[in-house]
């Protein structure tokens, strides 16, 4: 995994430990991901399915792309397709894509970039391999999330941030076992710099055999971890619980998180437990979801999708 690292993790800054009588977030639920196909055809899984949307708030999807080796002419993307009332998050660990929408935002997106597209009123976007990566092949994994706008920002003016590799903040644990990163919100003081409109935290965090991630976390925020590789076990000493690949962790109220990874990893995840930390404030709304469009009710459901039918979404207006 490529994604942005550093060669000697003691020269980052520690995270700062759960306070001396912070609640240890105990574990809820811990569901597998089941293997899909989406856009034209490449392999995902489905992270928070069968989990229930309520447990999820404010986000609404998760799929992991990959990881997979393809063969040349083998790499395939999506074709264009409209968006309308939540943000998209796409995080490339391995691999390239390279996106374009119909308000000019886009770029390539690479090795531990993010493109956080936020689609408001409505937004048209294509997301495709790179022409040389067609011809050539090669390995491709990323994540693509979807995060929950509230009522009052469903028809915003959609936007584009590209978080380059290099601006996302790095942190260490305080065993020196673990790098953080942190791609959007805040984590004890530092602040990723993914700019949200929905208050979440997203990490990606590498925790080397044996060690120990203990993090604090905002009490009014849930909590989510998924694993993309290793093996390991999330919750407080004495009620954890083993987790891997695939497998998502719902935790339930409190102040701190614990993670932890096996000392001993099959050879393919030598790296340890790589994992994706989630949390973000509840919206507590309706959520009315079909296809590409997460609204309030069904009538802007159907008036999302006529909207786009008749050529309406997705276009500036003069």
């Amino acid at each position: 995994m490529p994604a942005v690292t550093v060669p000697d993790l003691a020269v980052l800054t520690p995270v700062s430990a759960p306070g001396a009588h912070a609640r240890q977030r105990p574990i809820v639920s811990i569901t597998d991901a089941p293997h899909g196909l989406e856009g034209e055809g490449f392999p995902v899984r489905r992270a928070f399915a069968g989990v229930d949307l309520a447990a999820l708030d404010p986000f609404i999807m998760m799929d992991e792309m990959g990881e997979v080796d393809y063969a040349p002419g083998e790499p395939k993307g999506t074709p264009w397709h409209p968006h309308r009332g939540f943000e998209t998050v796409t995080y490339i660990i391995d691999g390239t894509f390279v996106h374009s929408d119909s308000y000019g935002g886009g770029g390539t997106i690479t090795d531990g970039a993010t493109q956080w597209m936020t689609a408001g009123s409505g937004i048209l976007h294509i997301e495709a391999p790179p022409e040389e990566l067609v011809v050539s092949g090669g390995l491709f994994h990323g994540l693509q999330l979807w995060v929950n706008l509230p009522r009052a920002d469903k028809l915003l003016t959609p936007r584009y941030q590209d978080l380059a590799p290099g601006r996302v903040a790095l942190l260490r644990s305080a065993d020196g076992g673990a790098l953080v990163r942190v791609i959007a919100g805040e984590l004890g003081g530092t602040r990723g710099p993914g700019d949200t409109h929905t208050p979440i935290t997203m990490i990606h965090a590498t925790i080397n055999p044996g060690g120990r991630l203990e993090l604090p976390w905002r009490a009014d925020f849930n909590a989510l971890a998924y694993v993309m590789s290793g093996v390991g076990s999330v919750g407080p000493a004495g009620s954890s619980a083993p987790i891997g690949p695939g497998q998502l962790a719902v935790f339930g109220p409190g102040e701190g998180l614990t993670l932890t990874a096996d000392g001993t990893q099959q050879a393919r995840h030598a790296a340890g437990l790589e994992v994706i930390l989630l949390g973000g404030a509840p919206i507590r709304e309706p959520i009315a979801w079909a296809g590409p469009f997460v609204m309030n009710t069904r009538a802007e459901l159907a008036q999302a999708f006529e909207d786009y039918q008749s050529g309406r979404l997705g276009r500036p207006t003069a």
